[in-house]
């Protein structure tokens, strides 16, 4: 039998997650990848689905979009990508249902993981380094940062802020960073020493930012979180720029008056891993694939574990992936 995490309702990823045992794997059919599921990792987007979702209760949906393990088999006649043979090491993005101790894959979606990367950081090497570059491109779309325009993020502490950090210090990009507490500050201002960091929690914190751009115009900044902290973004944009939101952590809706769009002429765009999968072309997908291979080498440490669970401990690994001021992304080992 074979293990796999599903859900049937919406809500509380902690109550609504389940592991069921179902049949092992079929041989691969032309197309397909068979792969041993060795660890995943536990997304804030991937229990924002969970906590979203509006079944009856009735259809059991698979859990998780990526995961890294070995190759068991590959479908008669099936084309695959350089390295990925039986026996090999490859990480699997995207695939609905990854939560699972065995994968049935498109040949499409698997990637092999490159020498020296380690499980744990092969286990997240796709998602949040396709969404640092995807971030990257938005925001050079949008205005010319990494010339005397500047950038600023929120939850920069986060996986993909520490990455989207790492980029642009590869690119030559000036970049805010913008964390909740000054812990958090102090602790990014250790891996980044020549990127400025404000903490939310000094009331001041947005004239803290507007001193640090020192009058430079910030055309873009990136947000996950919504909410109020995006309407005090949206104050701190020079006239004409972008608010980029690519997640949804807050309760409340952003609420502002049009007169903050109107007057300074402001964009706010959405954007998320979902919309590059179904959006993206398959040309772009690979350039960005290829990119992200290329940030888990030259950044590997930057891809922190926060915590590592067996399927037996779900609902306590994904207490600790939603817990505030956690660094590092928490994965499972299904076989544990």
């Amino acid at each position: 039998m074979s293990r796999r995490v599903v859900y049937t309702r919406g809500g509380s990823p902690a109550d609504v997650l389940t592991v069921i045992e179902e049949p092992e794997q079929a041989a691969p059919q032309t197309g397909q990848v068979l792969v041993r599921t060795t660890a995943f990792p536990v997304h804030p987007g991937d229990l924002q689905a969970v906590e979203a979702y509006p079944g009856n209760g009735e259809e059991s949906v698979p859990a998780g979009v990526e995961a890294t393990g070995v190759v068991e088999a590959i479908g008669p006649g099936t084309p695959v990508a350089p390295g990925v043979e039986p026996g090999a090491r490859v990480t699997v993005f995207p695939h609905p249902g990854a939560w699972s101790q065995w994968i049935m894959a498109a040949a499409r979606a698997v990637v092999a993981v490159p020498a020296g990367v380690s499980d744990e950081v092969a286990a997240q090497m796709l998602v949040n380094p396709i969404t640092a570059v995807m971030l990257r491109r938005e925001a050079e779309a949008h205005a010319s940062i990494g010339y005397d325009g500047v950038l600023l993020q929120t939850a920069a502490g986060s996986s993909v802020g520490r990455l989207l950090t790492a980029v642009s210090l590869a690119h030559d990009i000036s970049l805010v960073n913008v964390v909740r507490s000054e812990r958090g500050a102090a602790e990014l201002r250790d891996r980044f020493p020549d990127v400025p960091v404000v903490a939310t929690e000094d009331a001041g914190w947005s004239d803290e930012v507007r001193r640090v751009v020192g009058g430079r115009p910030l055309g873009v900044a990136l947000d996950p979180i919504g909410g109020t902290l995006a309407e005090s973004l949206l104050d701190l944009l020079t006239p004409g720029g972008t608010l980029i939101c690519y997640g949804q952590t807050a309760p409340e809706p952003i609420s502002l008056p049009a007169s903050t769009l109107l007057h300074k002429s402001l964009t706010l765009r959405g954007m998320t891993v979902g919309r590059w999968m179904s959006d993206t072309s398959l040309d772009r997908q690979a350039s960005d694939v290829a990119a992200a291979k290329l940030i888990a080498m030259a950044a590997k440490e930057q891809f922190d574990v926060a915590g590592a669970y067996g399927l037996d401990d779900l609902a306590e690994a994904v207490q600790h992936a939603q817990r505030p001021g956690k660094v590092g992304t928490v994965l499972i080992r299904p076989w544990d």
